[in-house]
């Protein structure tokens, strides 16, 4: 179960002084609200199965920990974080996952559809291929079958597609699919005591991008209605864009 803790931006914001990053004064963190709904289904498989364990991984510094401890007070049994400091890119954090992944050799490997303050929805993905395993994006609903797995995922206008899948497999959870426990206050006691295994990163590559700079927009006038054909429109844009970046 790859989890994230997210920062959660409030109403105020100021940045950090070489204008990369938001201020971590202006900044709380959570677990990540899809991380929820999959722990939670993990959790109810291995429970119906009466077999198994839910393991919870995650990059980041030791404040992370916090997250995964949530997830240990809802039940999972062992959390698993590699250190990093830094800022990672999804692909990053990926190539970090792929390497406690392979040797715990899962029958299901977890994650949220995407994160809460990112909204890339990368992660999942770049973790599959890097493991060479199918995968299920935006699942609703799962069923395990002796070797495989019948799952429900999401489409575009309310469409559900079913869909069967050789496992091992990654899915990727989409909210709603569940109505995840809350912890008790003896549970969030015992997460506390349970020892986190630390992991140093390997080769984790370079960055897929940088972020150059981070500013509030400023307020313009309004939108600019485009009205004409498609081919009115689509003129229109690419004479707004040319002028804008020059």
């Amino acid at each position: 179960m790859c989890v994230k803790q997210v920062a959660v931006l409030g109403d105020e914001v100021e940045f950090t002084a070489d204008e990369r990053d938001v201020d971590p004064d202006y900044l709380d963190y959570a677990l990540n609200e899809w991380d929820t709904y999959a722990t939670e289904e993990a959790l109810r498989l291995c429970e119906a199965a009466a077999d198994g364990e839910v393991v919870v991984v995650s990059v980041g510094p030791e404040d992370a920990e916090e997250a995964m401890r949530r997830c240990l007070a809802m039940g999972a049994d062992r959390g698993i974080r590699v250190d990093s400091d830094a800022w990672l890119d999804p692909i990053q954090v990926a190539r970090a996952l792929a390497e406690v992944v392979r040797a715990e050799n899962p029958d299901l490997v977890f994650a949220g559809v995407q994160s809460a303050d990112a909204v890339q929805a990368a992660t999942g993905t770049a973790l599959a291929e890097l493991l060479d395993l199918p995968r299920v994006a935006v699942v609703t609903k799962i069923e395990l079958g002796d070797g495989n797995a019948t799952v429900n995922r999401e489409l575009e206008g309310g469409v559900l597609d079913v869909v069967e899948v050789d496992t091992p497999a990654l899915l990727t959870i989409q909210t709603g699919i569940n109505e995840p426990r809350y912890a008790t206050l003896r549970a969030i006691k015992q997460a506390e005591e349970k020892e986190i295994d630390v992991r140093q990163p390997g080769d984790l590559g370079e960055p897929a991008y940088q972020v150059k700079k981070m500013f509030v927009p400023p307020k313009g006038e309004g939108a600019e209605m485009l009205n004409g054909s498609a081919a009115d429109v689509a003129q229109k844009i690419k004479e707004i864009v040319e002028e804008h970046t020059g």
